[in-house]
């Protein structure tokens, strides 16, 4: 029984990644921007945990790697398209702020079924979805000191990078 435990420790982390990401898309929809940036920065906390946890109990699985890209799309993909989305770009871009927030989560997708597909080990190819989404987060939490054009403009840049060639060395 232990080593059932065990061995579904790391999908437990990597499930609360998810629990994470959606509870900020509620909060998102409250309007309590603050803590939705915060829910998408707990979210990768667990992204980084639950790898370490499953490497370090050699309980690395096909299915774990497969469910971790699933809840990183909602909680580096969608939720911080529509937290940006609703908080900044709602107003003033409307239609043009949504096709930038769609195009992030669709560079997204596209670069986590690229990272499952290739397998590469030693570097990323693109820039991580999580990195990205944080990166989001992090906007959303200084959104009172920025214009929503460069908002606007940081997306896309963010979202080619994400489906960029760059080599990015793993740490």
């Amino acid at each position: 029984m232990a080593d059932l435990v065990t061995k579904r420790f790391a999908n437990f982390i990597t499930l609360l990644n998810i629990v994470f990401g959606s509870t900020s898309i509620i909060y998102t929809m409250s309007k309590d921007y603050k803590a939705a940036a915060l829910l998408i920065l707990m979210a990768a906390l667990m992204d980084g945990l639950d790898g370490k946890v499953a490497r370090r109990l050699q309980t690395s699985s096909d299915l774990g790697r497969e469910l971790d890209s699933l809840c990183d799309m909602v909680s580096f993909g969608v939720a911080p398209a529509v937290l940006l989305y609703s908080q900044v770009l709602l107003d003033p871009y409307n239609h043009l702020g949504l096709l930038i927030a769609l195009l992030f989560i669709i560079c997204g997708a596209y670069r986590l079924a690229r990272f499952n597909a290739l397998n590469l080990s030693g570097y990323f190819l693109g820039l991580p979805i999580t990195i990205a989404g944080g990166i989001l987060a992090l906007l959303s939490l200084a959104a009172g000191y920025l214009h929503p054009f460069a908002v606007l403009m940081l997306l896309p840049v963010l979202s080619l990078f994400m489906i960029s060639t760059v080599r990015i060395p793993k740490f």
